[in-house]
């Protein structure tokens, strides 16, 4: 008779207790009044060993995937589901099931006790195991390893906007409000380190002459990335836009009020997402999406949906590592004199001497030095 294999168990650090009611500091006074008897069971222990308390050992298997969980819980339950996570409200978890279900989930107590650097332990596009609990309800018991995130720095914690895409849809506005070039290349980096194919989508275009657009474009053309000018109301580039996003999972992002709810209303007929006016007093956009959600597409595959950004603050990458996230800096990074090199004001910097030339763009230069030296 073969022996039941033994479940993988590992030790694991969680968030610290803050909602049990403190002990008490006048232990030792409580003990020589002889008032303590009566407390202690309802009390935390003591421990010498101090924060080793919030330290568990559970059964689960860590994960090689550098982005976000690196443990997976295990679980015994054969009733456990594997589904998608569409969008994450308040407490809840939409999720749809391999067959197509929708779900309403809540999270395993345990994984929202797990420390991690994360806002939140689920998030959209993430693949979990549930459980269940009724026709539409269940509830989430583990998180599989992520394969690709885009993610930003907010409140000094990671904020991971979608997980488990495949491309990731830059969307800028030619006008109102204008095109914003350094968000472009932050979005760029962004895909650069996580790996993944930034399209470049220029919208609104019919409110100006796009030949003025053609500096701009063509430096990024010229460096392999793919750039469309589109325009809804004209109809212009769309059934493109159509073909590149059918059958995968995109990401739609870019500056608050550039019309991403709009180009998603044009691509798939029958969203019907809410849109809105740039303001007219400060031309900024508004945040008419406020969450990521997951929106599946007729030819297959989702289009996520997320909240527009003023600001893309990196997560995760160091100065010295931003200049290979630059497809033209990184070049020259190799011939500079110096290898702690930051590109900035050193003598015999290759990528200065670059710059000089007119190899490399001065305004994506610029850029670069935003993202070393955030003023």
């Amino acid at each position: 008779m073969s022996k039941k294999p033994r479940p993988n168990k590992i030790r694991t650090e969680f968030k610290k207790n803050y909602q049990q009611r403190p002990r008490d500091s006048n232990w030792t006074r409580q003990f020589r009044d002889g008032s303590l008897d009566d407390q202690s069971a309802s009390h935390q222990r003591v421990s010498g060993k101090g924060d080793m308390t919030r330290h568990r050992t559970i059964q689960g298997q860590t994960s090689d995937s550098e982005e976000g969980l690196s443990i997976e819980l295990e679980s015994e339950d054969t009733s456990v589901l594997v589904g998608r996570v569409l969008k994450v409200h308040g407490l809840e978890c939409v999720v749809v099931s391999q067959s197509g279900v929708m779900v309403r989930c809540a999270v395993r107590q345990v994984l929202k006790s797990i420390s991690t650097d994360a806002r939140h332990v689920v998030v959209a596009g993430d693949v979990v195991g549930y459980r269940p609990e009724g026709a539409s309800q269940g509830l989430i018991v583990s998180v599989k390893p992520r394969q690709g995130v885009l993610s930003r720095t907010s409140k000094g914690k990671r904020h991971i906007l979608v997980a488990n895409f495949q491309q990731i849809l830059i969307v800028a506005s030619a006008a109102q409000p204008d095109l914003k070039a350094h968000l472009i290349d932050r979005f760029l980096v962004t895909a650069e380190q996580a790996s993944r194919e930034p399209i470049i989508v220029v919208y609104k275009v019919d409110l100006i002459d796009p030949a003025k657009l053609q500096p701009l474009t063509g430096v990024y053309s010229q460096l392999g990335y793919r750039v469309l000018l589109t325009s809804a109301t004209q109809g212009w580039s769309i059934d493109r836009l159509r073909k590149i996003v059918a059958g995968k999972h995109s990401v739609v992002a870019g500056q608050s009020g550039v019309g991403k709810s709009s180009l998603l209303n044009a691509i798939q007929e029958g969203l019907a997402l809410r849109v809105q006016e740039v303001s007219s007093e400060n031309a900024k956009g508004k945040h008419t999406t406020t969450t990521a959600e997951l929106l599946p597409l007729d030819s297959g595959g989702y289009l996520v949906d997320t909240p527009g950004i003023r600001q893309l603050e990196l997560w995760d990458v160091l100065p010295p590592e931003v200049s290979g996230l630059f497809r033209d800096i990184r070049p020259y990074v190799n011939h500079c004199r110096f290898p702690d090199c930051q590109h900035l004001h050193e003598v015999g910097c290759a990528v200065l001497e670059a710059v000089a030339n007119g190899h490399i763009d001065p305004r994506r230069y610029d850029s670069y030095v935003h993202l070393v030296q955030p003023e």
